[in-house]
């Protein structure tokens, strides 16, 4: 299962927000979306968890969880939308 994470403090890294995730089940890929123009931190990541059991108890005990004085946002990630790409 492919789960949206929202509302990560800005230095948080793709190894933290992996262990974030890791004492609920296997992690497959833990990444940390960032602005290419200002190499930063877009504020939100993605997690992919091959179990979907282990990822729903993951969403349920993250979702809300006060990170760096910031309440994450965890659920399910839905598809991408297609938009016009941006010149």
């Amino acid at each position: 299962m492919n789960i949206y994470v929202g509302n990560l403090p800005y230095r948080m890294s793709d190894d933290e927000l992996r262990d974030l995730f890791s004492p609920f089940g296997t992690v497959d890929s833990a990444k940390v979306i960032m602005d290419r123009a200002t190499d930063r931190s877009k504020g939100f990541g993605f997690v992919e968890m091959p179990n979907n059991d282990e990822a729903k108890t993951a969403i349920e005990n993250v979702n809300g969880k006060d990170i760096g004085g910031r309440p994450l946002r965890v659920n399910e990630a839905r598809p991408r939308e297609e938009r016009p790409r941006r010149f």
